[in-house]
């Protein structure tokens, strides 16, 4: 392998490499960055994860010199937030022992950040189609000025859709300037863009004719999975042996939330990167990822591309991918930098006309998928899980009832009243016209109370009916009624209300 010193990259920017372990040169590397520091055009096509970030970020960062002037000398269009964040914190490494300043333009982050930071004299600019427009139109973001432009994952920017955005986007740019285009496939449109848009460009495909269309480092796995049987198999997956950090993609939102509620159920440490996520969210969830806090991430194919992370030992497909690029990018998640990684892909019963496809142009040579389930002993060969392992290692929290100790329950409701308590009885509020009265007493022959001397002997009178043979049960004025109200004497009382009887007024003279 060749070393960046020997290609005749600077002093400084191979001190910033070595200070992260970075000596030598990947293939694709070691034909671009030669051609890129003079001014050479530039078309890199190389698989996802072999080192096309510092192919085109070298040059960029020694041609616009040790100290450039204030304003947007360079710009880097990539197609997704991660990818931005991705390609600026490698960027602002290579700068790191100079004073260019780099800065990262995205849509889901605050304006005022990134606009202070380009009137500070942000020299380099990563950013997304979206919010590049956006600023430019607002006239906070000068184009006019980029001599070095960079288009990264331009394929999936012709997937997206964003090509008007990108021929908008090079009209707003210096009219002669140094263009490089990078992408892990190279369909029409692009090539087309390319003749359009550079001069003389060299295509430099970095890959051995031997290896074939995929990663030569990453083991593929293809199974024919039941949905329902889905979630146990990728939890015991995730019990493998040597297992790393492990990237599951879903294609739904829905699906990517519902799968990581399960697995943190199931007592792993997992989260999520999709698009009903905010984007603080999705970077903190990424952030998270990164450092080793979580390490299964379950991700929609937003993240398919910026997920560089160079210990991702697996990647599963929860489910198939629609094409075989997507599977690429998806897959290439793992085997990055050179190691060694296992894709696994579940294919559904529905689906088997889509594995089909990308069977035929991947050359895979396995068109019917082996059909496996969470208790097939090939599972456990292939990924090296241990026997009897389960799909659970821990138990969600359960919340625990505390009982608390109840002092004892007056058997009678007048008991209850003499206590001061609601026990007993039940629990509505009842009205009482002095602090005296005990219950039972508030009615004496349907009459109220008029004072606390009335109350008390209405009180007597009804303490000493219960020694009356036959009172205190059905009578309304004993003790072991039910709610300590005289219910015959309300019931009396309702009568007389509604017929207009004798006790509503006495005739006049």
């Amino acid at each position: 392998m060749t070393t960046f010193a020997e290609m005749g990259v600077d002093a400084d920017i191979v001190e910033a490499l070595a200070s992260k372990g970075i000596v030598d040169a990947f293939p694709i590397q070691e034909q671009t960055i030669p051609l890129g520091l003079p001014g050479q055009d530039i078309i890199g096509q190389a698989k996802t994860g072999t080192g096309k970030t510092f192919g085109f970020g070298i040059p960029v960062v020694q041609r616009l010199g040790l100290d450039p002037e204030p304003g947007v000398k360079a710009l880097i269009v990539v197609p997704t937030r991660e990818l931005a964040v991705q390609v600026y914190e490698d960027m602002d490494m290579l700068t790191s022992n100079r004073s260019t300043s780099v800065v990262a333009i995205y849509g889901g982050k605050a304006y005022e950040g990134q606009i202070d930071q380009l009137r500070a004299g942000a020299q380099i600019v990563v950013g997304t189609p979206g919010r590049l427009i956006d600023l430019n139109n607002q006239r906070l973001l000068d184009l006019s000025h980029a001599t070095e432009v960079v288009l990264d994952e331009a394929d999936k920017m012709l997937d997206l859709g964003f090509l008007p955005d990108i021929e908008k986007i090079f009209s707003k740019v210096a009219p002669v300037r140094h263009t490089m285009l990078y992408s892990a496939t190279m369909p029409g449109p692009i090539v087309a863009l390319a003749r359009r848009f550079m001069s003389n460009p060299i295509h430099i495909r970095a890959t051995d004719p031997d290896e074939g269309l995929t990663q030569a480092n990453i083991k593929h796995l293809v199974y024919r999975a039941h949905s329902l049987d889905k979630d146990e198999v990728i939890a015991r997956i995730l019990q493998a042996e040597g297992r790393g950090k492990t990237v599951v993609f879903t294609r739904t939102k829905r699906a990517a939330q519902k799968l990581v509620d399960e697995l943190n159920d199931r007592g792993f440490n997992a989260g999520a990167v999709h698009g009903d996520m905010s984007q603080e969210a999705r970077e903190r969830s990424m952030a998270a990822f990164k450092a080793g806090k979580k390490d299964v991430l379950i991700a929609t194919d937003v993240a398919a591309r910026g997920i560089d992370v160079d210990d991702v030992t697996h990647v599963i497909n929860h489910t198939i991918p629609d094409d075989e690029k997507t599977y690429l990018h998806r897959a290439g998640r793992t085997g990055r930098a050179g190691k060694t990684g296992i894709a696994v892909t579940f294919v559904d019963w529905d689906d088997l006309h889509k594995w089909a496809l990308i069977n035929r142009a991947l050359e895979f040579g396995q068109p019917e998928p082996v059909e496996t389930y969470s208790s097939s002993p090939h599972l456990y060969e292939d990924l090296d899980i241990p026997a009897g392992t389960k799909g659970r290692i821990g138990k969600a929290p359960k919340t625990e009832t505390i009982r608390t100790p109840r002092a004892a329950r007056p058997e009678r409701a007048a008991d209850a009243a003499a206590e001061g308590t609601d026990e007993g009885g039940t629990r509505r509020r009842r009205r009482r016209r002095s602090g005296s009265a005990s219950v039972g007493s508030t009615f004496a022959e349907g009459q109220a109370p008029a004072d606390g001397a009335t109350s008390d002997a209405a009180s007597g009178e009804a303490s000493s009916a219960e020694d009356r043979e036959g009172a205190g049960t059905h009578d309304g004025s004993g003790r072991e009624h039910h709610d300590g109200k005289p219910a015959p004497a309300r019931r009396r009382r309702r009568r007389r209300g509604g017929s207009g009887g004798t006790a509503a007024a006495a005739p006049t003279a």
